[in-house]
């Protein structure tokens, strides 16, 4: 038995004392609520004994309230279990682990599960392991579950660091590493089958690896059917998740699959709604339907909530409080195999939300490990400012821009082009085409129809490429937006209605050595310093963050016209390539369902 084991048993020894000797007491008494079962989908009268992190018991406490014991009133409320975030993104938000908890824990989120893909993507190795050391000094539960390739479509895109089957050992056998993220590399599962093959091969070297020391597996699976899905589930050693179900069609057939589905609802995408109809249409079992935030801004988390505010919402389409907090507690610990939470029965740990409304969803306490954290939507303990090694800073590798680097060129006087269609709450993107004017050799943007020049410029200091292509449905009116958060590579993403502006955007975060810049008139409207990895900052609290975000949403609005919300967020989601329809990288417009890359101009006239 190892160390762990044998300081569990002991912990249990000590609780069964206290239950049994007549002298003994528990610490604290959750009092007069209304206790919710996960377990059986119940709600019913019950108090709650703590001693130390854990459960004592449920039900009649009177026996064990001593003269120290702290007795808490809950009459009127309901006594749930810690809420469960299955997968998320910390760079998404733009914020450490530690600022993102000071924001998430009063709202009833008392275990994450984040994918640092994306820092992956940029520093590697060393930036995952960096994060993971700043979730041990937290007093929530951070997991995490790490990619076994980056980048995704190798050939197509390029990343700051290349990670593969060899890295698996040093990542997976972390105590707070369950196992391996998202598997984007075989979303596309007919390209990658047909062109990349290669990259099947290492992948289910990684899982094979995962698997034989009890790690997990997280799918990817947009739009597959069939056989891919199929080929998909197998490549995950058929135990996976899916975040990317975004119909009702495709979460029914994931679910008789038995594929837990992840059903997002973040600040750009929100699949929940379509996903939720195959249970409140069909009737179909929920155990495996989980909850997931995937990728929210700090805005959100502050206006809105986290886990409690998805609950909220996915009560609002029609299904009972209990079966929704379900996916978020029991559901997905049954997924990952949590032994210790996801339910509130004895022994396990004392992670608790107290619900004051409880179709609304509003927090009134919460509890970590026994101790109350948080109280009427303030955090009450100490969360100590975490500030990352320079190791991880200073990331953007690449010089400034010149105008001749960014402008899209064709000859003649029109031309015929290609252009991704923004699809706004989605991943996913379409396909167009349009006449567009020609002047002076340079292609130009067409606000009467939308169309706006889209550029990946590689910041990793490899390639040196930059991707041009054009982007219909943005909504942008004046100015340029650029941003080095472009997932999962994180190049330079930007786009505006003119190319003088779209210079000065990616020179300014090239200049802040990653960030979000707005710019009109040649001048700076907003910024958004991001020093770590330049995805992530360190040199603000999450409020300030939130602050800051928010007036940058407003700036972007009425300064520039965006008619697009979160448009960073959904920005940087243009260059994801595992995501279909059209995407853009560094090496140009990507066709994902062919796995190639296009020509933007099509045809040249007069």
């Amino acid at each position: 038995m190892d160390t762990k084991g044998i300081k569990e048993a002991i912990q249990w020894r000590k609780l069964i004392d206290v239950l049994l000797d007549a002298n003994q007491y528990a610490d604290t008494i959750l009092k007069g609520g209304q206790f919710i079962n996960v377990i059986t989908r119940e709600i019913y009268p019950a108090d709650v004994a703590i001693k130390g992190e854990y459960i004592l018991l449920v039900g009649d406490c009177t026996d064990l309230e001593g003269p120290s014991t702290k007795v808490e009133d809950v009459a009127g409320m309901y006594i749930s279990p810690g809420f469960i975030d299955s997968h998320m993104h910390f760079e998404s938000a733009m914020l450490t682990v530690t600022e993102f908890s000071r924001l998430s824990i009063p709202t009833g989120t008392t275990t994450i599960v984040a994918d640092p893909h994306e820092i992956g993507n940029v520093l590697g190795v060393l930036g995952m392991q960096e994060m993971v050391k700043e979730a041990r000094n937290l007093p929530n539960t951070v997991y995490f579950t790490v990619p076994c390739l980056t980048p995704d479509a190798p050939g197509l895109e390029t990343a700051g660091r290349d990670i593969g089957s060899g890295e698996m050992a040093e990542l997976l056998n972390d105590p707070l590493v369950l196992g391996i993220g998202e598997i984007q590399g075989f979303s596309n599962v007919r390209p990658v089958y047909q062109h990349a093959p290669e990259l099947i091969d290492d992948l289910l070297a990684s899982v094979s690896y995962a698997k034989s020391i009890n790690k997990t597996v997280e799918g990817n699976a947009p739009a597959l059917f069939g056989k891919e899905l199929a080929a998909h589930i197998i490549s995950g050693g058929t135990h996976i998740s899916c975040h990317e179900t975004t119909t009702k069609e495709e979460m029914v057939e994931k679910l008789r699959n038995g594929v837990s589905v992840f059903m997002r609802e973040g600040s750009s995408q929100r699949n929940m709604a379509e996903c939720i109809r195959a249970i409140t249409e069909e009737g179909m079992d929920s155990r495996r339907a989980i909850l997931v935030s995937d990728d929210v801004v700090p805005e959100d988390l502050m206006e809105m909530g986290h886990m409690n505010d998805i609950v909220k919402r996915t009560i609002a389409q029609g299904i009972d409080p209990v079966e929704a907090i379900q996916m978020v507690t029991i559901n997905a610990a049954a997924h990952f195999g949590f032994k210790d939470r996801g339910v509130l029965t004895p022994g396990k740990k004392a992670d608790i939300a107290v619900i004051h409304d409880l179709m609304n969803m509003t927090i009134d306490s919460v509890y970590l490990k026994g101790k109350k954290a948080a109280q009427q939507k303030e955090l009450i303990i100490d969360l100590p400012v975490y500030q990352y090694p320079e190791s991880v800073k200073r990331s953007v590798k690449r010089k400034p821009v010149k105008m001749d680097d960014l402008v899209i060129e064709a000859s003649g006087s029109r031309a015929h082009v290609r252009a991704i269609k923004l699809i706004p709450d989605q991943n996913l993107t379409g396909s167009a085409q349009f006449q567009l004017s020609v002047r002076d050799g340079k292609v130009q943007p067409c606000l009467q129809q939308d169309v706006l020049p889209l550029l990946v410029i590689e910041r990793h200091g490899r390639s040196g490429r930059t991707g041009k292509t054009f982007l219909n449905g943005f909504q942008l009116k004046r100015g340029a937006i650029a941003g080095s958060v472009a997932h999962d590579t994180h190049n330079i993403i930007v786009c505006g209605t003119n190319y003088e502006d779209m210079v000065t955007a990616v020179n300014r975060v090239i200049a802040m050595s990653g960030g979000i810049a707005l710019i009109h008139d040649g001048r700076v409207v907003g910024d958004l310093p991001l020093n770590i990895g330049g995805l992530m900052t360190d040199e603000m609290t999450g409020q300030e963050v939130s602050t800051r975000i928010a007036e940058l949403h407003r700036l972007a609005e009425e300064e520039l016209g965006c008619g697009i919300h979160v448009p960073f967020m959904h920005l940087s989601f243009l260059s994801l390539v595992t995501s279909p329809e059209w995407k853009i990288t560094d090496m140009g417009l990507i066709d994902v369902d062919s796995f190639t890359i296009l020509p933007t101009v099509l045809k040249e006239e007069g």
